[in-house]
């Protein structure tokens, strides 16, 4: 029986609390954290990946002055820098001043030059938009993690899935041709071959120029190869973003101001 939420949140705290020995960390880990973050994990992140795996909440980095700055949620898969910033909108937010917009400019600025990939998400957006975080979500794990069915694939092949699960819209073979560096019609044989193999499937058939996107069962394999016992859920938020249907909402958690 897979875990829910709460089962899963609870295991993944406690064992981020206990296996901490930076003490900085572990005052923050025990203090619990933020509501933004928790709905983030519980609304998104649980939903569209199925599991907490590599998520590490508070990760401590250090910043060009010597100091210490804590990332919500750092996403680490085979010591990958996913840094996931949850943007809160309350009064501290309506009235951020020049000098914190400044900081966080900042903040954000010596993060990528780390060569930490940025995921800054509006927590109105984790409200109103559920649907469409999670399919963000899963384009940003997809830039992390290898294609779980990518045995027998040539390097165009494996290139286009990993283009394929980046992107939020369907491409043409011209735009693929591009980013592989490689004629249109090498691209189209390529989108071809992963087409027959059911990894990828057209967009739009009526359309003039076809489009084509990542396969349902292509997130669905993503998802399990990351650890997602759910891994068809992954397919399924993806199908309820494109026909604009909700989710429910899980029980809530303990939480801080």
């Amino acid at each position: 029986m897979a875990e829910n939420f709460e089962q899963a949140y609870g295991k993944w705290l406690d064992g981020q609390i206990q296996t901490e020995s930076n003490v900085r960390r572990s005052e923050l880990l025990k203090r619990g954290l933020g509501h933004g973050t928790i709905e983030f994990m519980r609304q998104i992140w649980f939903p569209a990946i199925g599991n907490l795996d590599d998520l590490h909440a508070e990760w401590e980095v250090r910043d060009y002055h010597g100091g210490y700055r804590y990332i919500d949620l750092a996403y680490r898969p085979g010591g990958a820098k996913g840094a996931i910033e949850i943007q809160g909108y309350g009064s501290h937010a309506r009235d951020l001043d020049t000098r914190r917009f400044k900081d966080l400019c900042w903040r954000h600025s010596l993060l990528s030059l780390d060569g930490w990939t940025l995921l800054p998400v509006a927590y109105l957006s984790i409200v109103e938009e559920p649907e469409r975080c999670r399919q963000l979500v899963l384009a940003f794990a997809g830039r992390f993690l290898s294609d779980a069915a990518s045995d027998g694939l040539n390097w165009l092949e494996e290139e286009t899935m990993r283009y394929a699960r980046r992107r939020l819209a369907p491409f043409a073979a011209g735009e693929l041709a591009e980013h592989l560096r490689v004629s249109d019609r090498h691209a189209r044989l390529t989108v071809r071959s992963l087409v027959e193999r059911h990894r990828l499937v057209a967009a739009e058939e009526k359309q003039r120029y076809r489009t084509y996107r990542l396969a349902d069962s292509a997130w669905a394999d993503s998802a399990s190869h990351s650890g997602n016992a759910a891994g068809t859920a992954a397919g399924d938020v993806v199908r309820g973003s494109r026909n604009g249907t909700r989710s429910g909402s899980a029980k809530s958690v303990g939480k801080r101001k």
